[in-house]
């Protein structure tokens, strides 16, 4: 399959994303520089990913330096009551993260962005995520033992949050785990 063999530049430093492309077979080199992930106030929450992705991408886009190489950027975020949930800034910012999506859905959006020297290609996967009721003493556990400072919405799927209190997901799980890898494939065959 010759998509398994054009060089891909992940610009994502996300073990979870090097994780996924691995599983799937793809040879990729990891290239990342701080960006910064502001985005406007007005913005509606299910374009936030999308947009986050794209502006990572065209702040690295000096890391293609010949038109067979492609950038791969994404951006995940957890979205609740059209509130943004991003990476928590602490405990006490994870744990109260975790007591509103306790017993509750939610979505993970992720977005991607696609990049060459000649196109670009942004689009995002969603997923719906059923939290069983979490208690205090559990989600304390989750915070102390995991700690999911680096995970949108202070959980990782594949960690004891995934495996023991959530009840049903519709969408994918590599969407969730941040990179929806049916969608990025069937991108980079379009590409």
């Amino acid at each position: 399959m010759e998509i398994l063999n054009k060089k891909i530049i992940l610009a994502s430093k996300s073990p979870r994303r090097q994780q996924l492309l691995k599983q799937a077979g793809f040879e990729f080199e990891v290239r990342t520089r701080e960006v910064n992930e502001d985005y406007p106030s007005d913005m509606p929450a299910v374009e936030v990913a999308p947009y986050l992705a794209e502006k990572k991408a065209t702040e690295c886009a000096d890391f293609l330096s010949n038109e067979n190489e492609i950038l791969l950027a994404a951006d995940c975020v957890v979205v609740f009551k059209d509130k943004i949930y991003g990476k928590p800034l602490d405990f006490d910012d994870a744990f109260n993260i975790l007591k509103e999506l306790s017993d509750n859905e939610h979505e993970v959006i992720t977005g991607v962005c696609l990049l060459s020297t000649k196109k670009k290609r942004v689009f995002s996967g969603t997923s719906k995520v059923y939290f069983e009721v979490l208690t205090d003493e559990e989600i304390r556990y989750y915070v102390n033992k995991f700690k999911p400072y680096d995970k949108a919405g202070a959980y990782a799927i594949q960690e004891w949050i995934g495996l023991c209190k959530i009840s049903k997901i519709e969408g994918t799980y590599s969407n969730i785990m941040g990179l929806p890898m049916e969608s990025v494939y069937r991108e980079l065959n379009r590409f």
